[in-house]
């Protein structure tokens, strides 16, 4: 084709084109308007980066169940959303301008840096919405709602005070996840997005020695850089510990104490157990500090530091059983540390570097903590405080938007009390359809079991600010709204912008009188998109009269990965604010990965850019490639353009087969279908075995439409599909083909139509496009609407399953008795005399003998095709070999299917020549020959060998 596109491709840009004049998608939805609403939530995406085929996967999967609830009579408004704050958008305007950190946006201007975000976030909206329509997401663009805007801040505030008022916010100083580039923590779900796979960090034995005795406690630990904010070492209390003598690299003896289970890990031949004690008789034991800090004494009950303390959570199955705890860098340190007045040591700031306020070697300080690790485990081996110092691979979390190694880091952070809603959330998880369901109780269910506290606050810029404000005597005002704010602020004209920094400007009075100014932070952005199901409607502040009605959601769908993100997000805040789910059916989708399993990566193209793709093969077969993969039930799929040839071939060419064949002959008898559209009652059982199939198909894809099962509801489909093309299609052509109009020939063409008009429904929620071109054909002068999406899904009617199986068990014989003449080498156009099997229906008899070509079909006990040739049957087995080639040759001369032909045929074979004698008029018939043996001047010719002899057939359209 001269514009390089698939026809399909081209049918799909002409039917887009159609939609948008005509307004098919307005047509749909106000066609339902009357209809039960079906609740719908789209998960909001960053439009700062482009779409991948990630994202059509989830596009597919969207716009297959909202066509399909439409087409069953449901009304479906679909808006689609903007995530457009947080780290993501930072990150890209922090690269642009090569910031190193929040120091430099700081000194960049806070208003000058947020409105480059807020410039950035739409910058490839244009490129998303080009995909969305290229690939028939049909949704209300207009209507699009984003994070950024005031109204969805509002509800975002309203969602906040909510369950601040209900004592489920708190503040406190906590170990979080915490990404030094960024300068801010993490929540635990952000932590799990950015682990990496074989990291190598150092395996460090530390020996920690005794005030005033010659032994040294051996702990163990995986972070060097944590050794200079030490604070304690916890030993198990009922465990048995040892005091072992073991030569130093010099060779002098010297004492090491450790569990008496991890001896293993002195790794000795000899070794000598001076004594025996338990932990508990280590507990009070003081120990000299591995880094003279000068600032020891400014903190309060310094006096605590440095001592032995006892914990039942010290593990004696790793380690050495000797647990160096660093409040600042730890939750279950810091939570020790806090349960007993431990102070915390602050050795790393907030940029993840060595502080230089403490007084540590030169060496160490202003080092970023990793590569601290070297320098740190050199100073101790100079001061004999290693014991072994090696190194392993094992997964560390980085930050999941700029790559940079995370570590635990104690801060204040703003909290939400999910501990306090466990119950509640595993509950209202026991009511929502997963698909797959083994998420509900297992990747879902048991993150929940596990939830806690979600750590909400984030020392960023471009975000929804939090809106707490708070007095110099630590008095808080929690604001619910921006009339709130206004009737508040000392100055309401300063309540322009509620981005940072300008809202940072405004100051309120409160009830006593005194002033509050707004804490800095903003809102994780994740809270954000959580509370999507109130800020898209800008609830409670608007369209509060009918939102119940679109909550919960009943679908939604994103990639599996969200059961740690939005799907959270969103659960935490529906059970917080409703005590119920947010939505009741969700589809967890895959990733899509390269054709070898690897993940798919630019820098090694190992996939095909998505336009190319778009114009090879169409959009209708990548979707309908998604939606029958693995990847709609939560698995991987390999994404190969060979897996898209595949399906263009068995679905779209063949369903386009299909439909040219009855167009042809159609047009050639001028048949059209009644105006009124109905199942056929048809006297043929091919005809009768069809209908069934189709109704059978509407069933069963119903059901698992129904249950959200997109990749067990399209197998029917394809299936349906190829029984119709190389079943029923294929058995009828001699049907179509006779010229007398009886009453079977028009019982076949009402049973194709209906047969059509039926795949055109089935097809259209999955790959609306060739459904729609071809429906729009057969619908013409009928009353069914002019496209296939404003129609109503089929109701089944009736399935004779008997005729069904008869038909499979009819259709398993015959694949035997094919196989069985393979064997003897004997062509299926080879007429033979019989064949023996088993009893079926009457009915099946003859299409049997066709099928196998065979003059006889006899009951018997297993089945054996009779494979002795007669020269009687040699010659019919001729006669179809010539049939064959001539109606090639009609096809190389370019007649059509109704044009008859004059016939000539020679041969110098006395065998061919008795068999052309003995079949002339069936030759004439089959082959729409009305003279024979003569034609004219001008004629067609070819020169064909039947059974290893020459023939020369030569035709040319008759004159008569």
């Amino acid at each position: 084709m001269s514009s390089g596109k698939h026809f399909l491709a081209e049918i799909e840009e002409q039917i887009l084109a159609t939609w948008e004049t005509e307004k098919t998608f307005e047509k749909s939805l106000e066609n339902r308007k009357t209809g039960k609403l079906f609740s719908f939530y789209d998960g909001p995406p960053f439009a700062n980066g482009v779409p991948h085929y990630g994202h059509l996967a989830q596009t597919t999967i969207k716009d297959s169940i909202t066509r399909y609830k439409t087409m069953r009579g449901y009304y479906v408004p679909r808006r689609v959303g903007w995530d457009t704050h947080g780290l993501p958008v930072e990150y890209a305007i922090e690269k642009e301008h090569d910031f190193r950190g929040k120091q430099d946006i700081i000194a960049y201007g806070i208003d000058k840096f947020n409105a480059e975000c807020r410039d950035s976030v739409f910058k490839y909206k244009d490129v998303w919405e080009k995909m969305f329509h290229r690939v028939g997401r049909w949704a209300d663009y207009g209507q699009s709602y984003a994070t950024l805007d005031e109204s969805y801040i509002e509800s975002v505030w309203w969602v906040f005070r909510t369950i601040y008022d209900k004592g489920l916010i708190y503040k406190d100083f906590r170990s979080a996840p915490y990404c030094p580039r960024c300068a801010t923590p993490l929540s635990n779900f952000e932590l799990n997005q950015g682990y990496q796979d074989n990291v190598s960090d150092p395996s460090l034995f530390v020996k920690f020695k005794l005030t005033g005795e010659d032994a040294y406690l051996l702990g163990w630990t995986t972070t060097p850089w944590s050794l200079p904010g030490n604070a304690a070492i916890v030993v198990k209390p009922d465990a048995k510990y040892v005091f072992v003598e073991v030569k130093d690299d010099e060779g002098k003896p010297e004492t090491l104490i450790l569990a008496q289970d991890r001896l293993e890990v002195l790794d000795l031949k000899t070794y000598h157990i001076v004594k025996e004690v338990t932990g508990k008789e280590l507990i009070g034991l003081s120990y000299e500090p591995l880094f003279k800090l000068n600032n020891i004494k400014t903190y309060k009950d310094h006096n605590n530091l440095y001592k032995v303390w006892g914990a039942d959570f010290v593990s004696i199955e790793d380690g050495s059983g000797v647990l160096h705890v660093a409040p600042a860098f730890g939750e279950d340190d810091l939570n020790f540390g806090k349960n007993n007045n431990i102070p915390v040591l602050m050795t790393v700031d907030e940029f993840g570097k060595i502080t230089k306020t403490a007084g540590l070697p030169e060496a160490i300080e202003g080092l970023f903590f990793k590569k601290a690790d070297e320098k740190i485990i050199e100073h101790l081996t100079k001061q004999n405080n290693v014991y072994a110092a090696e190194t392993f691979t094992h997964t560390y979390p980085f930050c999941w938007r700029c790559d940079t190694p995370l570590l635990y880091y104690a801060t204040d952070s703003w909290l939400v009390k999910v501990r306090d809603l466990n119950d509640e959330l595993v509950e209202n998880n026991r009511q929502i359809n997963w698909v797959p369901d083994h998420i509900r109780d297992g990747r879902f269910g048991k993150w929940l079991q596990g939830a806690r506290d979600w750590a909400i606050s984030r020392n960023r810029f471009w975000g929804a600010p939090l809106p707490i404000w708070v007095t110099d005597d630590g008095e808080i005002v929690v604001i619910g709204s921006v009339k709130e704010l206004k009737e508040k602020a000392v100055d309401p004209s300063k309540v322009t912008d509620l981005h940072r920094p300008f809202i940072d400007d405004v100051e309120i009075k409160t009830q006593s009188g005194k002033i509050a100014r707004r804490i800095p932070e903003v809102f994780d952005c994740w809270f954000e998109s959580g509370s999507m199901p109130y800020a898209q409607d800008h609830y409670p502040f608007e369209n509060s009269d009918d939102w119940d009605s679109r909550y919960p959601a009943d679908f939604i769908a994103e990639a599996i990965d969200q059961t740690r993100g939005w799907f959270y997000t969103l659960h935490v805040l529906a059970t917080a604010l409703f005590d119920k789910p947010a939505f009741r059916n969700v589809i967890c989708s895959g990733w899509v990965v390269a054709a070898d399993g690897e993940k798919l990566s630019k820098r090694k193209k190992n996939y095909a850019p998505m336009d190319n793709v778009f114009d090879q093969f169409g959009v209708d077969t990548l979707r309908f490639f998604m939606a029958s993969s693995p990847i709609v039930n939560g698995e991987d799929v390999r994404f190969s353009v060979d897996y898209l040839r595949d399906v263009q071939r068995k679905v779209f060419m063949t369903l386009n087969n299909v439909y040219s064949f009855y167009k042809l002959y159609a047009d050639v008898d001028k048949w059209e279908p009644k105006a009124t559209f109905t199942e056929p009652e048809s006297t043929n059982i091919l005809d009768k075995w069809v209908i069934s199939r189709v109704n059978q198909a509407v069933e069963e894809i119903t059901t698992l439409m129904d249950s959200y099962r997109l990749d067990k509801a399209t197998k029917p489909l394809s299936d349906l599909l190829d029984d119709v093309s190389n079943w029923f299609v294929r058995r009828s052509r001699r049907r179509f083909w006779k010229s007398e109009d009886d009453d079977d020939k028009q019982q076949a063409y009402e049973t194709l139509y209906f047969t059509l008009v039926r795949l055109c429904q089935l097809l259209a929620p999955f790959s609306p496009f060739l459904s729609d071109h071809i429906w729009r054909q057969l619908v013409k002068g009928t009353d069914l609407p002019n496209s296939v999406h404003l129609s109503d899904w089929p109701i089944a009617g009736k399935v004779d399953e008997d005729l069904i199986n008869n038909m499979q068990q009819a259709r398993e014989a015959i694949t035997v008795g094919l196989a069985q003449r393979a064997e003897a080498k004997v062509k299926v156009r080879q007429p033979l005399a019989e064949v023996v099997m088993p009893r079926l229906a009457e009915d099946f008899r003859e299409i049997v003998a066709e099928e196998l070509n065979v003059k006889k079909v006899s009951w018997g006990k297993e089945i054996k095709v009779i494979t002795k040739i007669t020269d009687e049957l040699r010659e019919e087995g001729i006669m179809r070999e010539l049939v064959r080639h001539i109606q090639k040759a009609r096809k190389d001369a370019n007649l059509q299917v109704d044009d008859r032909l004059m016939l000539l045929v020679e041969t110098k074979s006395p065998e061919i020549q008795r068999a052309i004698d003995a079949y002339k008029d069936l030759v004439m018939s089959e082959t729409l020959a009305v003279v024979f043996g003569k034609v004219l001047a001008d004629a067609y010719s070819s020169n064909v060998k039947i059974e290893g002899l020459d023939v020369q057939i030569t035709l040319n359209l008759t004159k008569h």
